[in-house]
């Protein structure tokens, strides 16, 4: 039995330890923050950031807790989401890219990592506008994605339509790794 096909493959490692390398800067002159100075308001204030984080995740809209503070660390403003597949023949991924233009998404191909980097810009307007509330996010974005062995490299599509981009990633066969006795010989 091979153990390795239960245990689906990472592919957000890279992604993951690249995160994971940046530390959270943390002003001490914020004068937003500055009533959250007491040990029990940092608490309520942290706990009320994870279970809003816990809900985005899962699709729900903001909470509106901390608004009008600065977040110690948002990385994923502009983190576009996906889904990835298989079938015996080939993976899938597919990228939610809405509001982005298929020339502003460049598809690389680094070592052993797939990266969807791109930018959503902002549509100027010259009309004089206020705003009330402003909740899209501008920028540039990037998702970095660890290929399995048996992603055929050479072999990589990719079709942009109505937002959506579809990757797809060819597998190809692995070498068989046999075993092979080793003879013992009486020294």
């Amino acid at each position: 039995m091979d153990i390795s096909k239960l245990a689906p493959w990472n592919w957000f490692k890279k992604e993951e330890e690249r995160e994971g390398s940046t530390l959270p800067i943390k002003r001490k002159d914020s004068q937003a923050l500055s009533h959250y100075s007491h040990p029990m308001s940092q608490l309520h204030y942290e706990i009320d950031r994870l279970f809003e984080d816990v809900f985005r995740g899962f699709g729900f809209p903001s909470l509106g807790i901390g608004r009008g503070f600065p977040r110690i660390a948002q990385t994923d403003w502009l983190k576009p989401t996906l889904d990835v597949g298989a079938t015996d023949k080939e993976y899938t991924i597919s990228v939610e890219l809405p509001g982005v233009d298929q020339k502003d998404v460049h598809l690389e191909l680094v070592s052993d990592t797939l990266q969807i980097k791109g930018e959503k810009k902002q549509d100027k307007e010259e009309r004089d506008r206020d705003f009330y509330r402003i909740e899209r996010s501008y920028g540039s974005f990037q998702r970095v994605l660890s290929l399995p062995e048996d992603a055929d490299r050479d072999h990589i599509s990719a079709v942009f339509k109505n937002g959506v981009m579809k990757i797809t990633l060819p597998r190809k066969a692995l070498p068989q790794i046999g075993t092979k006795q080793i003879e013992i010989k009486t020294g």
